[in-house]
């Protein structure tokens, strides 16, 4: 296959393509990581991220500091929970949202250095 892309390139070092093809994730897991990505891709999502970085919060909490409904915050967080993001816990009739683990802090803080680097 290398030899019918030579044809539309003028020079291909096979060495290297071969190295980097052999170390390239599975589709699967590079479609899981797009996705994953998508999730970060929305504002509010970032907002809400951003605050529970600071503290575990009931949706209304999270309303109000990002200047939303508390419709939209609980869309926002089921998007969240399903991307496996934040996790919640139930105490009484109120439900407490938390970051699920210290990765999405890393992952916010990297993208944040990475910006604030510019």
């Amino acid at each position: 296959m290398i030899d019918e892309l030579n044809e539309d390139f003028d020079a291909v070092d096979e060495a290297k393509v071969h190295k980097v093809k052999d170390k390239m994730p599975k589709d699967e897991l590079l479609f899981d990581l797009a996705e994953l990505f998508k999730v970060f891709g929305d504002s509010t999502r970032m907002k809400i991220i951003c605050a529970l970085l600071e503290e575990e919060l009931c949706v209304g909490d999270i309303a109000v500091i990002t200047n939303s409904t508390s419709s939209a915050i609980s869309h926002q967080l089921r998007v969240l929970k399903q991307a496996k993001l934040v996790k919640y816990r139930k105490e009484g009739k109120s439900v407490y949202y938390s970051l699920d683990d210290e990765h999405v802090k890393q992952i916010f803080e990297k993208g944040r250095e990475h910006i604030e680097e510019a």
